[in-house]
Parts: structure tokens; sequence; C-alpha cells
């Protein structure tokens, strides 16, 4: 360590000042983001006072070079100290907020209890089966309670130092040592999913704040569109702008979109002279951009007879989206084009998978899967970030955000996946229909990172690369029985136990351990040819190397077969998933590895093999991501949740009724998958190591579908009470009525502790409530029906692609009025609720004042009912420059009131003053 060292804890992109004997002025503006303002302030000042004292050394001599000497050092040993220091820490949640949260939570089960006892021992003999229905759904209510409740019992928070991060990887003259990353991007449909949004996807990893030599960006078309390969040839270009203009102005967020539609002083914190003419100059360039896209969108809408041509005047591989070759292209890289200054970019790839009829091809799974072979060949990072298309970066550190638990020294290595949480833009003020989600991933999913860890939700995931290949993490040295820190189980069952250590040379000796010693060399440093769909890389090169071993390490060489069966025929897939820190074996060449690269991508290349099963996204559900992270779990892996300040991540939601229903529908049929299927939490993985409460959520998530059952017979059980006078409880005693209320008391208080020590707002919990309700009784429902119906009878669903813009106006689909029958059950139960009210209403103005006590709980249930579907009747309603939603609903039910009140009190029936006369048949 050097004097220059200290330097870099002040200056990380490399700015140097004089450490002799002048003062340094140095604008500290840029790195004051990754320190707190107290450290920050307290920091500075140390470094202003040290600077002033070395200004002065020249004047006292050699007494002032040894004051200088000993405050380099003990600077150095403070940095030195500082790096050493952990990279995060664990925030638990105040004693004062979670222990009355958990004492609440033992008492409303106690008061749960004895309430379903009551209900079961005090049965309605006059409404026998509406009693018995309703009790069957309040045990069911319980239950799931149960399950979504007790998660929550240890929620923690953690946060982060991307200071200490830099002091240890990024030491001034040296290489860096950060982990590679490989970012993921799926997409299907361009024309659905709007290429310019992909675009700013694209542009916001090419321009995040890591290392450029570690970063690879795999774009995923799983519609073969040539418009997304143009797409990304445009992006490509614009990034040799965008992405030096992002990282000298430090602009948030770097997806040039939403830069420039945020409404902020975008000057705040700006000092750079020529900030406001490079901005205006690259809003200029991007709205080009923009046009050029809209051209290329335009152009799609029809498709020549003949098919899309491509520039040189070649077919484009892709114009049969469900018959076509694997196409990969690489536009930017260490081969690729520079930016306008001149520095290297980082590596764009475009990937298209082989698809033939007849295969299987398991949708977004095997896309992704696709992905993590065709980036285990070419780069091989041993980090892998996850994104949905219309996911763009929001916080430039995002990925140092998730480096700091994965590289951690002893944590990180049993560390599957960082989640970080979902934020979305473009959503109504209110929003409507829960689109935020605040409660699942502000309140259960902190819940979750104090058990085993948060449940993977498809995007905004950084993996480790060896969980996904289905390796074990490794034990914990207090265990009697040792294995590997990244071997599989499965590899103790075909290989006879523990690998051990080799008599002869005292080192542990893997399937490919006497390839990558005594063969390396000679493997790599010939030339391989491909013919057909045969591997660039042959394995008979492996066998060779099985001479000079002993028949224990032969019989472990041997076993390299394997791996073929597990990983597919692909010699350069299997050294890289040996790599437990990455990187590419030497003496590969980029032409062979593209080719091999086109070889793991075709539609066979699965067959007989792990992937899908073990390995990677997990088959069998079209929520693959509930499935890949359980299976982790299992295994005995930890995830983290990562929440920073600034979002990582945003996204679009759809906020159209329609579209949100539909989206919903197809999370709650993958979750009927799972739960028919072997890898039901209910029975799978008991003899892994996955904690109890930890099984709990998995269950919730698998099981919360068929709550719609209850649920809809919940919901319609008021309307028929009112309608035949009839009620779920026989008497509403004074024991009754205790009983009643310490339940509603106790849901009360739980949902207050709730909301108190997680600060999710009220109105976001009551939006949740309110949506739980409406897509229970509609999408919920249905997933279920269709699930039965795909795993039992084969008949299979298929799924339109959720809407990922607005319209032209402001929150114009929110109003957009899209018929579909999961509509119908929902309206049946409002209308039905409201005539049950208006039929219970004039039931009591005929019978008088003693029918208006029994009346009260029924409308008490059915108003319940009402207002909790109350923004789907919104949504039905439509815009509103309308009467308001609200008023139309009063209005209905005042009305009908009042008209039966009219007609009871009669006024223009003249008044009998004498006898009341009635008529009298033969008996008179």
């Amino acid at each position: 360590e050097n004097g220059d060292y200290n330097n870099q804890q002040w200056h990380p992109n490399g700015q140097a000042f004089s450490v002799a004997g002048s003062t340094a002025v140095k604008d500290f503006e840029g790195d004051k983001e990754i320190y707190g303002s107290a450290e920050w302030k307290e920091r500075v000042e140390k470094w202003k006072v040290r600077q002033e004292k070395r200004g002065l050394v020249g004047n006292y001599g050699d007494a002032g070079h040894d004051q200088a000497e000993q405050e380099e050092e003990e600077e150095e040993d403070y940095l030195m100290a500082e790096a050493r220091q952990p990279l995060w820490r664990k925030v638990p949640i105040s004693s004062s907020l979670i222990n009355p949260y958990r004492i609440v939570i033992v008492l409303r089960l106690f008061v749960l209890i004895f309430f379903l006892r009551f209900r079961i021992l005090t049965p309605a003999y006059d409404a026998f089966p509406l009693w018995l229905i309703s009790v069957i759904c309040e045990v069911w209510f319980a239950f799931s309670w149960i399950l979504d409740q007790f998660p929550k019992w240890f929620p923690i928070t953690r946060e982060t130092y991307l200071d200490r991060l830099s002091l240890r990887f990024e030491r001034e003259g040296e290489p860096n040592q950060l982990g590679s990353v490989d970012v993921f991007v799926s997409t299907v449909d361009p024309l659905k999913e709007p290429p310019i949004i992909t675009a700013n996807t694209v542009l916001s990893i090419l321009s995040v704040d890591y290392p450029v030599e570690k970063v690879s960006c795999y774009v995923s078309d799983d519609g073969a569109s040539m418009l997304l390969f143009d797409t990304l040839s445009e992006t490509a270009e614009f990034a040799r702008r965008w992405v030096p203009f992002c990282k000298k102005h430090n602009v948030e967020p770097r997806a040039p979109e939403f830069y420039f539609s945020e409404k902020i002083d975008y000057l705040k914190n700006k000092v750079h002279p020529s900030f406001v003419k490079e901005r205006r100059a690259m809003k200029r360039e991007y709205e080009e951009f923009k046009v050029r896209i809209n051209a290329l969108v335009a152009k799609a809408q029809k498709k020549p007879e003949e098919g899309w041509v491509m520039q040189d005047g070649t077919p484009w591989p892709g114009n049969n989206t469900r018959d076509h070759p694997g196409m990969i292209q690489v536009y930017l890289g260490s081969a690729g084009a520079l930016d306008v200054d001149g520095k290297e970019l980082p590596r764009l790839v475009y990937v298209s998978r082989e698809k033939r009829p007849g295969y299987q091809h398991h949708k977004k799974a095997g896309a992704m899967n696709a992905l993590v072979r065709v980036s285990a060949v070419l780069t091989n990072a041993p980090f892998i970030l996850n994104l949905d298309c219309d996911h763009y970066i929001n916080n430039s550190k995002a990925i140092r955000e998730a480096m700091c638990f994965l590289m951690d020294p002893q944590f990180g290595k049993k560390l599957c996946y960082v989640q970080f949480p979902q934020r979305f833009d473009g959503i109504d003020r209110h929003d409507r229909y829960a689109n935020r989600n605040v409660v699942f991933f502000d309140i259960n999913m902190l819940g979750l990172d104090g058990l085993q860890g948060p449940v993977y939700v498809g995007t905004g995931c950084v993996f480790n690369r060896q969980a996904l290949y289905g390796y074990d993490p490794p034990v914990s040295k207090k265990r009697p029985k040792m294995t590997c820190d990244c071997w599989p189980s499965w590899r103790c069952c075909c290989c006879g136990g523990s690998r051990k250590k080799s008599k002869k040379t005292g080192e542990k000796k893997s399937f490919l351990g006497g390839l990558l010693h005594s063969k390396k060399k000679k493997m790599m440093g010939k030339n391989y040819v491909r013919k057909g769909s045969v591997p660039v890389f042959n394995l008979e090169e492996i066998e060779e190397g099985l001479e000079g071993y002993d028949e224990l390490e032969k019989s472990s060489l041997m076993s390299q077969k394997n791996f073929e069966k597990r990983f597919g025929q692909s010699p350069v897939l299997i050294t890289s998933t040996l790599m437990e820190n990455g990187g590419l074996p030497e003496g590969t060449n980029t032409n062979s590895l593209i080719k091999e690269a086109i070889h793991v991508i075709s539609c066979g290349y699965e067959e007989k093999t792990e992937w899908g099963k073990e390995i990677g996204w997990i088959y069998g559900s079209v929520t693959e991501d509930i499935l890949t992270g359980f299976k982790m779990h299992c295994r005995g892996w930890k995830s983290v949740y990562c929440v920073p300040k600034r979002p990582a991540f945003k996204g679009s939601a759809p906020i159209n009724l329609s579209d949100r229903l539909h989206q919903v529908l197809r999370w709650a049929l993958g979750s009927v998958e799972i739960f028919l299927s072997r890898h039901c939490p209910l029975w799978y993985g008991y003899a892994g190591k996955l904690k109890w409460l930890e099984r709990l959520a998995y269950i919730n998530t698998i099981v919360y579908p068929f709550t719609s059952i209850p649920l809809l017979a919940y919901c319609t059980i008021p309307a028929v009470c009112l309608l035949t006078g009839k009620f779920i409880i026989p008497t509403l005693s004074n024991l009754t009525s205790v009983w009643f209320l310490a339940l509603f008391l106790s849901i009360i208080a739980t949902s207050v502790l709730e909301l108190r020590w997680s600060g999710v707002s009220i109105q976001d919990w009551w939006r949740n409530e309110q949506f739980w309700v409406i897509g229970g009784v509609s999408a919920h429902l249905f997933a279920v029906f269709q699930g039965l119906l795909k795993v039992l009878a084969g008949v299979d669903t298929n799924f339109t692609v959720t809407a990922k813009a607005a319209e032209d106006a402001e929150f114009g689909e929110l109003y957009l009025f899209k018929w579909t029958t999961l509509l119908i059950p929902p309206t049946t139960l409002i209308i039905l609720n409201m005539v049950g009210v208006v039929a219970g209403v004039s039931d009591a103005i005929n019978n008088g004042y003693g029918s208006w006590g029994p009346l009260f709980g029924k409308l008490f249930f059915a108003f319940w009912v009402i207002v909790h579907l109350y923004p789907f009747l919104k949504g039905l309603m439509g815009r509103q420059n309308r009467t308001p939603t609200i008023v139309v609903l009063w209005s209905i039910l005042l009305a009908s009131i009042f008209s039966l009140v009219w007609v009871r009190i009669d006024p223009f029936l003249p008044k009998q003053t004498g006898p009341v006369l009635k008529q009298c048949g033969v008996e008179c």
C-alpha cells in the first residue's frame, strides 16, 4: 500500500492531487452520494485539516516531514481498517414497534380460536345450509390468515456501505476485483412490448455505474423479430453518446425517456458549465432516436408477403417465428464500437433461440435458460441480473448494492440471489387497482428476509450463477459431514459419497479437475470445427486426460459423463460451470465461442438433460419465478431483500382493469399449477433445508387462489340473507357481541401496528384489501378452474401479453373499458348485494320496528362487500369527468328505498275514519 491509495477514498474516479506540500482543491459532489451526510462532512473536515498542515511542512524542516508521514500512515491505517469493515449490516425493527405487533398477533389467534368454537357450537337451525357454508368459509379464512401472518414474525431491514465495497475491491493501481455481471432482458412481442421501452431498459444497463468490462447485456427475443433486431442496432449507436453523457454528469435515472420526462429541477447539484448545452443537445438526439424507432415500428406493422429482408438483401431468418434457427448478434463490447470519448462500452448481445415444430420451448423459463447457457459460453460472469423489458435501472448503483451482499466473503457464498422490490411508473395517484403492490413488497418481503429470504418475483433479481446450476451452498464447518462449496448433492450420489483427497497430490480433484490442470492447454490450444449441430469442442479430448490417474481418480473423471447428462453436450459450458468465480478458459477465441453459443441454444439441446428440472429456471408453471426460488431454498440457499433509498429498478404496470385482472389471472394460474405438481410445498422438499416459516410462506403463494371459492360464497351470503330474511347467526346475545367485537378490534389492531412498523400508508393498505376481494372473486376463481382443466384434462390456456404502455392521454388506459369474462362474477355480486339491501330495507319497513335490529347485521356484511368492490364498480363506470360512481351508487340505493317508503305510506289514498271494511266470502 502506498500514499496514492489514500486518495482512492476521496477520488475514486482517478483524480490526483499533491500530498507533499500544496493545498488541493477538488469538487467532492460526485463522491458525496456514497457516504452519509454526517460521515461525509466529518471526513471532509479531517481531510482539509490534514491538507492545511501538509501545506506548511516546508517551513518546519524534518519535523514537519515526519509529522506528515505519520499522518499519512494514520490515514492509510484508517482506510485499511475501513475496508475491512462489513459491507452491510442487519437493521432489526425496533422492539417498541415489533413486540406489540407480535403480542396482538397471539391475542388475535386466541380470539380467532374461541370465535370459531362459538360459531361451530351455535348453529342456526332455521338457516342451517347458510350457517354451514359460512363456518367452512371462516375456517378457511383463519387458515389462510395463519399462512400469511406468521412468516412476518421476524421482519428486518438491511443497509449497505458502498464506500467500503469500493475500498475493498477497487484499489487504485490494482485490477478491479468487483464481480462481473451478465444482465438478462427478456422480450416476446415487440408490437405489444414497445421497442422504445426495451431500448430505454438497455440504455440504462449500458450506462450503469459499474466497470464496463464487467457488464454484459443479453437481450432475448423470443419472437425472432427483425423489429427488435433493428431497434438494438439503433440503440447501440445511440449508446455511444448517451453513456458518456450519463457518466460525465452523473444523471439519474439513466433511461433517457424517464430522465427527460421527470418534472424536477435537473440543474440541482450540477456544476459543470457545459451541462445545460450538452443536455439540450442530448435531448434533441434522443428525440431523433425516438423518431427512427417509431419509423421501424410503423414499418413493422405490415409484413411483406415474401417476409422481411435484411439490409444486405438476405431474408430475415426469423420470418417464421415458430420455425427458425438460433441467432446471436454482438453489437458492443471489447471488439465493438467505442463511445464518442473513445472509451469501451459494455457488451450488448442479441439472442434468439432456435425454434422448431414439435419441440416444447417452455416460454419465458426456456428463454432464460437459453440466456444462461449463451452467457456461460461467451462471458461466464459469476452473477446474473434478470430484468423484464419494461424494468429499467432507476439507480445506477443498484448492482453495487447487490454486490455488498454477494461479495461478502462469508455470507455471500450462501446467497442464491438478491431480490429488489418492484417499483412502478405511470400509475394513477390513487392506485385504484393496487398496482404498486406495496403491502407485499414492504411488509411480506421484509418478513421473509428475516427467515430464509424473500421469494423470487421474476425481475429485479441478481443471481449467484452457481445456485442456478443446481449446486448446493457451502456447508457450515460446524457440521460433521463436509462437502465441497460448489458441488451438487447429485454428485455425491453418482460418485459414491463426498470427494476425497488424492494420495498423490493431496488436492481435491473434480470431474474435470484433470482436464483443467493437465489438458487445458492441449484442449484449448487446438482449432475446433463445428459441423451441423455437433459441439465445437470434442468430448474425446476429455477422456484422454484419464491416463496417469489411479482408479479412484479415474472413476471420478469418468463420471464427467454425468455432467453431459446434466448440462448437455457442450464441454465449454461444462467447464464454465466449474469456474466458481466466472471467466472464460484460457486459449478460447471469439469465433469458436459464438459457434458453441449457437449450439447451446438449439431447440434439442435440453433433451435428456436436467435443464428446467434441477438447473436454471424450473419448468412446470407459468410462474416459473416461484418454482425457481423454491428449489433453491430447498437446497439450503439463502436470499436477501435489498431496499436502497433510491429505488433500484422501475417498471410499468397495467392500469386498465381488464389488463390488471388478466395479469393476476396468470399469476394465480401458475400457483395452481405448482399446487397440482410434484413441487408443491405441501409435500416437496422435507428432506432439504427449507425452514418451516419459509415453507408456510411458499404454501401461501400456491394456495391463495383457492381462497376465491369461500370468498365468493361469503360475499353471496349477505344478499341471500337479506332476500330470505334469515341469518347465519341465531341470536346476537351479549357473548356473541363480545366475540365479534374482540375479533374486529384484533383485526384493526394488527393492521394498525403492521402499518406502524412498516411505514406503509393506510391508503395503500386499503387498496390492497379491496383488490384482494376484487381479484379473489374474479381472476383467482377462473385460475382455479382453468388450472384444474389444464393439469387434469390437458386443456391449455393462452394469455396475451400485458399491455406495457398507456394511451396518449395521461392515464388513458385507466378509463378504457375492455370486456372480459372475468368481469362477470364481481358485477353479479354487486347487483345481488344492492338488490339485497333494497329488499331488506323494504321488508323492515313492512314488518315494523321489531325487524330493524336483525337487519343491521345483514346490512353490515352487504355493505362490506359493496365497499370492497367499489374500485371495480368505478372501473365499470369509466372516466372521472362523468357523474362520480359513488353518486350513482347511492342514487340507485336511495331511490329504491324511498320508492318503497313512498309505496308503504301511500299518501294519495284517502284515510278511513270509520270501521275497517273487508271483503268476506261465503262464510260472511
